[in-house]
């Protein structure tokens, strides 16, 4: 009987700690599939109410948006990506934008398109996409041979105001 109350006391206390930082954070619980917490947690910030910035993508020829954002300071080519779950580079150029990786960083099981691989779970201070800036951005960062481009995924889409219009991608904050 006591390791019943112990039980219950303890699960007691977990939901009341969780209730208070999901208060303090404003993060609603999701649904979703188990993600880093911290990814997680930045990834459902709701996008600002008033969108006062704005930039309009168009289609390739090959059918993609494309982009060149700025990762903290630094210009990269990114494929927008609505159903990858974050923004996705390939180390080659994580490390040009001056992220240092080791091996033992690639501690994250992704499930991909091609299958079964690990990343490094890494945070981008700044993601400019046309002057749409969002801030302190999860992300991750994969083998070059598991990922042919860089993803701009919902990590960053879930945090400003997006829509597909007649061939071009408009993207608000």
């Amino acid at each position: 009987m006591g390791r019943i109350i112990t039980f219950a006391v303890t699960m007691l206390l977990a939901a009341a700690v969780t209730a208070h930082l999901l208060d303090r954070t404003k993060v609603a619980p999701s649904t979703e599939p188990a993600k880093p917490a911290a990814m997680a947690a930045r990834a459902m910030q709701p996008a600002p109410a008033s969108y006062s910035r704005g930039v309009t993508l168009q289609r390739g020829n090959d059918g993609h948006f494309r982009t060149d954002a700025r990762i903290d300071g630094r210009r990269i080519e990114l494929v927008v990506d609505t159903g990858a779950s974050a923004i996705a580079l390939r180390a080659s150029d994580a490390m040009r934008l001056g992220i240092r990786l080791v091996p033992r960083d690639f501690n994250v099981n992704v499930a991909t398109a091609n299958g079964m691989t690990k990343a490094a779970l890494v945070e981008l201070a700044m993601v400019d996409v046309g002057g749409v800036v969002v801030r302190n951005v999860p992300a991750l960062v994969h083998p070059d041979e598991t990922l042919g481009v860089n993803l701009l995924g919902m990590t960053y889409l879930s945090r400003v105001r997006w829509s597909h219009e007649r061939g071009k991608l408009i993207i608000e904050q």
